[in-house]
């Protein structure tokens, strides 16, 4: 099975950390979003990978490269241009679609766990799901008697169901899924302004088409600072990152649960719990809990919590709750 994965959005929402990278590079409990979501899938016996770039697309396909080519993996790359929605990045891998037996779609900015192997085996196109309590933000599902799939909206201003798309998807009929596709793009079909994939979905419904749900047991859409920090906390909430007795840092006390490169530098400072630091990050008389920072980056006499610091970034003095871009210097410190 070929896994199809989008990621071209500019990550408005991440800004200033998307200035200069994708959202999908963003680092969550020590490795990029997107490690995390080709992790799964190779998990579960994928080993074919279609990646739809658009916005510095080139850092995805360096990181994709030097990361997985040399496991084994069967990459491409397909550009989107202009970017037009879901359903539209999909159009633009059409080719790399339309003749596959059955295919896989999981988008490039979510994060969750599930059962892959069992999601792999429903007979049927299949569709992941989580109850939400606000569904009118999300793509939203209604189901049958017997949880079959008889319809597909997106963000509905009167929500009939609470069962909420995930950004996971196996599809048993790839031609007609094209066919979908380009049926919505020629009628001009946009919801909210975009191409919808869930428009797609519904247009193979009316073909007959059978779908199934399947539920996440976990989902987070990092689209924004909030959910980073969220997700964060949570995957970093194993026996992983419990494991404080290989850091032995100068005056230092590390509170697990956190994930830091063996590169870092850390001195007189308290960090954690729920705190990643990448890579030849030096951190001295500080105090960071529930954040990640990048790597390269150098803190001093800061006092973090609920933030993200992205790279090649500097900060000296107290701070309380900050979203810094990479390329970054910061002083609060009055003697220089």
């Amino acid at each position: 099975m070929k896994a199809i994965i989008p990621v071209a959005g500019i990550g408005s929402k991440l800004r200033p950390l998307t200035h200069t990278q994708p959202k999908a590079l963003v680092p969550v409990a020590g490795k990029p979003i997107l490690s995390h979501i080709v992790d799964i899938l190779v998990g579960g016996g994928i080993r074919e990978f279609c990646f739809i770039i658009g916005y510095l697309g080139d850092k995805i396909e360096s990181f994709i490269e030097e990361n997985y080519r040399k496991s084994g993996l069967s990459v491409e790359f397909v550009i989107q241009e202009p970017r037009e929605g879901i359903a539209h990045a999909l159009w633009c891998a059409r080719e790399s679609i339309r003749n596959e037996k059955e295919v896989l779609i999981m988008l490039g900015d979510t994060i969750l766990t599930l059962d892959i192997q069992g999601f792999l085996k429903v007979p049927t196109s299949v569709l992941g799901t989580k109850k939400v309590e606000t569904p009118g933000n999300f793509g939203v599902v209604e189901i049958d008697s017997r949880d079959n799939v008889k319809r597909l909206i997106e963000k509905p201003k009167i929500p009939k169901s609470n069962l909420a798309l995930v950004g996971i998807y196996k599809l048993n009929n790839p031609k007609l899924f094209v066919e979908s596709i380009e049926k919505i793009i020629d009628d001009g079909i946009k919801t909210l302004g975009e191409y919808q994939l869930t428009d797609a979905l519904m247009e193979m419904l009316k073909h007959g088409e059978p779908m199934g749900i399947f539920p996440v047991n976990n989902w987070y859409d990092c689209g924004k600072k909030e959910s980073l920090l969220e997700a964060n906390a949570i995957l970093l909430n194993s026996d992983e990152f419990m494991d404080t007795d290989k850091y032995n840092y100068p005056n230092s006390v590390i509170i697990p649960p956190v994930s830091i490169s063996e590169s870092c530098k850390i001195e007189n400072s308290i960090i954690g719990p729920n705190v990643a630091i990448g890579e030849d990050t030096t951190v001295r008389n500080s105090i960071i809990e529930n954040s990640i920072i990048g790597s390269f980056s150098r803190l001093d006499v800061a006092v973090l919590n609920g933030s993200v610091i992205g790279s090649d970034t500097i900060l000296k003095g107290p701070s309380q709750s900050l979203n810094i871009g990479d390329n970054t210097e910061i002083n609060y410190s009055s003697k220089e």
